[in-house]
């Protein structure tokens, strides 16, 4: 088990499928588990993605008080 933290939200995290993972390594989490490791380079990417979808997602009729607000987030390692 691992403490990961999705952009300043930090889960416990099991890593039996990724045992390789190391502190600062970034992963994919799904449903608690994380299944797959990734670069800095591709969570950047994935997170670039995702911060053009939720940008769409926030056209001019929203009323959201942090559409302003970037994207923050990513999955990293951190054991504890």
């Amino acid at each position: 088990m691992a403490q990961v933290d999705f952009g300043g939200i930090t889960r416990e995290v099991c890593l039996d499928y990724v045992p390789e993972a190391v502190v600062g390594d970034y992963c994919i989490v799904h449903v608690g588990f994380a299944i797959s490791l990734l670069s800095e380079a591709e969570a950047q990417e994935t997170l670039s993605m995702l911060q053009e979808i939720a940008d769409l997602d926030q056209g001019p009729d929203a009323m959201d008080p942090k559409a302003d607000e970037p994207l923050r987030g990513g999955a990293a390692v951190s054991r504890g």
